[in-house]
């Protein structure tokens, strides 16, 4: 079956024009080393992560690429294709935390980590290109961490053992972007296999590979290319409460330490004594950490349809309990799910902007690509981007 022409379609960069633009940025130099770190798409399981819940990512075909080279003394020169930017870190002295979220916070960041983690960096030239969408949920930031990561210890001559190196990167992000994600971004960034998602418990770092038994069906990523600012200030708001949640039914059980411990019933029971909101906020974690296992058990069946629900359930949950959702969202959930062939489709991220994940028939994505041009762009100011991917390996290195 010929492939659909969609679009801004799935892969954009070209791993050779990465070593040409490296030679360029770099007086002639060959980088040694290229590193691929793809990003991710959350399946199911939001804004379960910091509730020590299940999640259920995969990695995209999309991803961050990293050329590298032996630089000169104790520095790192980073150079940012899509910013057109060079920036300079001293290993000896990375500097304090920034918390700015610029694309430098997160390469200091991440060789900060490695050092404090007893890791010795050698100084290294570095030239990143990629094409995850940036601030779309489909977590730009991780690949970037990840790459860089790999690439300087590789140019160092040293390994991280993979968990420790997806924490490492995860405190990067915390400490250095000030983003207080979850482990799930860097775990599949590193952990994630061909044609499987990873199901990930969030508690206790255990995991285990799903084969995504797809059969004539595809993921495709509609990027709203929105970022509502109002994200920044609700998400470490929905944490606190969460938190409050916990603090109460922790008064009925005392081993409850996350809404991981908490069941349905026992939300049910205490609405009523509940803050609305927080009630809504526990009802959302609780549920859908029950998809998550419920959408494992239909993808190890390859029932699809069963997925699909979940998924559309999920969105549900998120747009009206957990309240993370907004009009260009669910805007192209309705959208994809009127169209002949999607079996199921909701945001995917933290939310208030970003993007939806759509689980499709192959022969769905030509008519899905029509009606969001037709009835999502000719609504929204920001027309969206469609991305068409598999479940894809995780981060490692490339041939150059």
């Amino acid at each position: 079956m010929a492939r659909p022409i969609i679009r801004r379609t799935a892969i954009v960069v070209n791993p050779r024009r990465v070593v040409q633009q490296f030679a360029q940025c770099f007086d002639g130099s060959t980088p040694e080393l290229l590193v691929r770190a793809p990003g991710r798409v959350n399946l199911i399981g939001e804004h379960t992560d910091y509730n020590d819940g299940f999640v259920l990512p995969i990695a995209t075909e999309q991803a961050t690429w990293v050329a590298v080279a032996p630089g000169q003394g104790r520095a790192v020169r980073a150079h940012s294709v899509a910013l057109n930017e060079t920036v300079r870190i001293d290993l000896d002295n990375p500097g304090p935390p920034g918390g700015s979220q610029r694309w430098v916070d997160y390469v200091r960041g991440v060789a900060a980590c490695l050092i404090s983690s007893g890791y010795r960096l050698a100084g290294a030239d570095l030239l990143v290109d990629s094409d995850v969408p940036v601030g779309g949920g489909m977590s730009s930031s991780a690949a970037l961490e990840v790459g860089v990561a790999k690439a300087l210890l590789g140019i160092s001559g040293d390994m991280v053992e993979t968990v420790e190196l997806a924490l490492i990167c995860r405190q990067a992000e915390n400490r250095y972007a000030g983003v207080p994600c979850g482990i799930m971004d860097q775990f599949a960034c590193l952990l994630c296999r061909k044609d499987e998602a990873l199901l990930l418990d969030c508690r206790t770092q255990h995991y285990e590979h799903v084969r995504v038994q797809l059969q004539g069906a595809c993921f495709v990523v509609i990027d709203t290319q929105v970022k509502h600012a109002l994200g920044r200030s609700e998400y470490p708001l929905r944490q606190q409460q969460c938190r409050q949640g916990v603090e109460y039914f922790r008064q009925m059980d005392r081993k409850v330490q996350a809404l991981r411990d908490v069941s349905p019933e026992m939300v049910s029971r205490h609405l009523s004594q509940l803050d609305p909101v927080v009630a809504a906020r526990c009802h959302h974690v609780v549920t859908e950490n029950q998809r998550v296992l419920l959408a494992v058990d239909a993808f190890k069946k390859g029932d699809l349809g069963q997925v699909g629900k979940l998924l559309l359930a999920s969105h549900e949950s998120l747009r009206d309990r957990y309240e993370v959702s907004c009009a260009e969202l669910d805007s192209a959930v309705e959208v994809a799910t009127g169209v002949e062939g999607v079996y199921g489709a909701r945001m995917t991220g933290g939310g208030f902007g970003g993007c939806v994940v759509v689980l499709a028939r192959e022969d769905a994505v030509k008519p899905l690509t029509e009606a969001i041009e037709k009835r999502y762009n000719r609504v929204h100011p920001k027309p969206a981007r469609i991305l068409k991917t598999l479940a894809a390996a995780g981060a490692g290195l490339e041939t150059l």
